[in-house]
């Protein structure tokens, strides 16, 4: 699974984030300042979306957390047709270019499926994006449950990390990949869990639960 190594920049980053150090270096040792500084502003701007906090997810039997730091933007209930095949209820929340990127596991289980769809990249925020967007699946078995969890790109973001497995055992609030500049995470759960967020609400990944088994 996806780890920061205890340093809290996620290891995605680091591609983006050395050459930026470098460069910064070099334009301030031949004194070309005013683009240094603009180098300077990028580099920790990159170093802040990357940024990996440690979470610790809550402990009890039935809960789940939130998969990703963001707003939710749907709650309601549809019928899911690819993976579930049943009435499930979903809850979409939507990353800002200004939340933690990094995604985790709504629940402890099983990895059955891990599935990646290419797809166009309408702005996240809208409903259409669910369906239409490139976007990874993965379903979690837990007991008799099972859950969906989608990473969907948005009009900016162009990759999608899902580090997940199928067969691979995970754990409540560990880190399983991250979406790159802009994006959306949908869950869908059975219809035995009950919601306890709603549209508008602010969550931090692992850290916030959104839905316990009645």
């Amino acid at each position: 699974m996806m780890k920061n190594y205890g340093i809290p920049v996620a290891s995605e980053g680091w591609p983006f984030i050395i050459p930026l150090v470098i460069v910064t270096t070099l334009l301030f040792a031949f004194g070309w300042k005013n683009t240094a500084y603009v180098s300077l502003v990028l580099t920790l701007f990159v170093l802040f979306f990357f940024r990996d906090p440690e979470r610790a997810a809550p402990e009890g039997k039935g809960l789940v957390v939130s998969p990703a730091d963001g707003k939710v933007i749907v709650v309601k209930d549809i019928f899911e047709p690819d993976y579930l095949k049943q009435q499930v209820k979903q809850v979409s929340i939507f990353l800002s270019v200004f939340n933690v990127h990094v995604n985790r596991s709504p629940l402890e289980g099983t990895v059955e499926v891990v599935k990646y769809n290419p797809g166009k990249f309408h702005v996240a925020s809208v409903d259409k994006a669910s369906l239409a967007n490139e976007q990874t699946a993965m379903v979690i078995a837990s007991g008799k449950h099972k859950v969906l969890v989608k990473q969907i790109a948005g009009l900016i973001a162009r990759r999608i990390v899902c580090y997940a497995r199928p067969g691979d055992a995970i754990r409540t609030g560990e880190r399983y990949g991250l979406i790159r500049f802009g994006s959306r995470v949908d869950i869908f759960l059975p219809k035995d869990f009950e919601l306890k967020v709603k549209v508008g609400d602010r969550l931090k990944g692992a850290s916030d639960v959104i839905a316990v088994l009645k």
